[in-house]
């Protein structure tokens, strides 16, 4: 599989990214808070590459991408997705974004449809409704908790500032995550344009019947033998939590190619 690196000037940061496979509508890849391209999509990479362009970010602050004097949130980072799009001169890509990354999926899909074909949307509620009350502990995450973490050592490997202040401010920074935003409207749901698959955990941070809502906002949860089957659609994955969300390799792999490959 041919991979190629690079930055991009975005935004005040030196953005990176990584561009695997060839072929297709790009897919690009957006991880989740505390995570990167490797933790996030590396089992997942070879598959999704073997017949499509895919290209993969590491968001403000994560990976190999420096952070900034600005606070982590959906806008920001979707601007500077925007950004990293233009500069590659890719018109038009399929979005696989998990936890924050399917925020930016999300809000990209909602407001830059000229931008996205098809949105796999993992394991991220659209609007506060969805989220389970321990999710609240995120906003107090000292460096001590992920200690001997995996997300410890990456974070220390590849950061362009590797340490642990600054990995505190990245913690801190992602526990006000969109602080005091509600989130989006059922109608800005119904609204988007794209195809959308929904992937959530059976154990995950979002609630199971917010996951079966949005679903339904989409057009779905009908008797597909009589209608049809719709164009947006929810996997449940058993077993799941949020950390471990796309663990479950060819499970995950299956049902997003399927998706993105249907007419």
């Amino acid at each position: 599989m041919s991979k190629q690196t690079g930055y991009a000037d975005v935004n005040g940061l030196r953005m990176y990214y990584e561009l695997h496979g060839s072929g297709g509508t790009p897919l690009l890849l957006l991880h989740g808070g505390l995570f990167n391209i490797e933790l996030q999509f590396g089992a997942l990479l070879p598959g999704l590459a073997e017949r499509r362009q895919v290209i993969a970010t590491d968001f403000q602050g994560h990976g190999y991408t420096n952070d900034i004097d600005r606070p982590l949130g959906t806008v920001g980072l979707a601007s500077d997705v925007v950004g990293l799009l233009k500069e590659l001169d890719v018109p038009q890509v399929d979005l696989f974004g998990f936890s924050v990354g399917g925020a930016v999926a999300l809000y990209l899909a909602i407001k830059h449809p000229e931008l996205v074909r098809k949105a796999v949307i993992s394991s991220v509620p659209f609007s506060t409704e969805g989220e389970r009350p321990e999710n609240a502990a995120v906003g107090e995450m000292k460096v001590e908790m992920i200690a001997g973490t995996p997300m410890e050592a990456e974070y220390l490997a590849k950061s362009p500032h590797p340490d642990l202040e600054h990995l505190q401010t990245l913690l801190t920074k992602l526990g006000g995550y969109d602080r005091g935003t509600a989130g989006w409207t059922d109608d800005d749901i119904r609204g988007i344009a794209a195809p959308t698959l929904i992937t959530v955990g059976d154990c995950d941070a979002v609630k199971l019947d917010h996951a079966v809502r949005f679903l339904q906002l989409r057009g779905g949860d009908v008797n597909g033998d009589f209608t049809g089957v719709p164009t947006s659609q929810l996997a449940v994955l058993p077993g799941t939590t949020h950390f471990n969300g796309l663990s479950r390799t060819n499970l995950v792999h299956d049902v997003v190619t399927t998706f993105l490959d249907a007419d």
